[in-house]
């Protein structure tokens, strides 16, 4: 997934990639997901009980996508990472609501959970963080596909050794298991330490004007 091969329609494979990761990333700043849990007395002993059983549940449902060997295992690269996306985007709410701050919980929220450990300079201009304060902005259509294009240019350029993994199926889908864990752990560090501070909403979308 590294070629640089030219189409016919003056594209290369390279930009294939990052747009068809870009598209799976739109949907993310649909609305976000509802959760049945309330504000806790012990929100971050609450949360990392979340994250663990989520974390869990992300590993083995990865680690069985990642199964097929070679080529076909290709195939299931986009599904396995969308899945587990959507795993993470209903911790974040859960943990959110945990913190009593559900009401607040923005798209933009969601996406800088999802991202910010992994594709940082993708989210960038999402979040401000000052101390404790957090600002979050409301993303306009223009900034929404300039950060979907970014993260999926980085998610992209990874994909590669997530295909590799499939040429072991075993052993390949243990290794896909474990960092889904461990992606699905930092998803949920991220939103208790963006929850247990103030969180501020921009009141209006902005558009990126560089």
């Amino acid at each position: 997934m590294t070629t640089h091969t030219q189409k016919s329609n003056g594209t290369t494979r390279d930009e294939e990639e990052v747009s068809m990761f870009a598209r799976a990333i739109l949907p993310l700043f649909g609305k976000v997901p509802t959760s049945k849990l309330r504000k806790s007395r012990t929100p971050k002993e609450e949360a990392r009980q979340q994250a663990n059983s989520t974390a869990a549940k992300a590993a083995l449902a990865a680690g069985a996508l990642a199964l097929p060997p070679g080529a076909l295992g290709w195939l299931t690269i986009l599904p396995e990472m969308v899945g587990v996306w959507q795993m993470q985007r209903q911790l974040v709410a859960d943990i959110a609501a945990l913190y009593g701050k559900r009401a607040q919980l923005t798209p933009e929220q969601v996406v800088y959970c999802l991202f910010q450990h992994s594709a940082g300079q993708g989210v960038r201009d999402l979040v401000v963080r000052v101390g404790q304060r957090t600002l979050v902005r409301r993303a306009s259509p223009r900034l929404v596909g300039m950060i979907s294009r970014r993260i999926g240019a980085t998610l992209a350029r990874r994909a590669f050794g997530r295909g590799a993994a499939r040429w072991l199926p075993v052993v390949g889908a243990v290794g896909v298991g474990a960092y889904a864990y461990y992606d699905t752990a930092r998803v949920a560090a991220t939103a208790i330490e963006l929850f247990e501070g103030v969180v501020e909403i921009e009141a209006t979308e902005t558009e990126d004007h560089r």
